[in-house]
């Protein structure tokens, strides 16, 4: 049997500045695959901190990311949008 080649994992690692809204305890992450496209959440557990690490991400493509900041009156409008593009092996 011959071997596979191993293809190393892509990551997309984001960070932010926290929100200055009094209360937020979490923040939820979105992703498009166009430019001020059609966001989808992609943070299953909560994210309390400034930071996550995207890792289903493909070689070769664009991603752009909005995140939004969560208090007891509840989601903020989205952030500026940022974008990232995975390298190719």
């Amino acid at each position: 049997m011959g071997s596979v080649p191993h293809r190393p994992p892509h990551s997309v690692t984001l960070t932010w500045t926290p929100s200055a809204s009094v209360g937020v305890t979490r923040y939820n992450i979105y992703r498009s695959s166009s430019k001020g496209g059609s966001y989808e959440k992609i943070n299953i557990a909560d994210v309390t901190g400034t930071s996550y690490v995207d890792s289903d991400v493909l070689a070769g493509q664009t991603y752009y990311y909005v995140v939004t900041a969560v208090n007891q009156k509840g989601e903020s409008r989205y952030s500026a949008e940022a974008h990232a593009t995975v390298p190719t092996p």
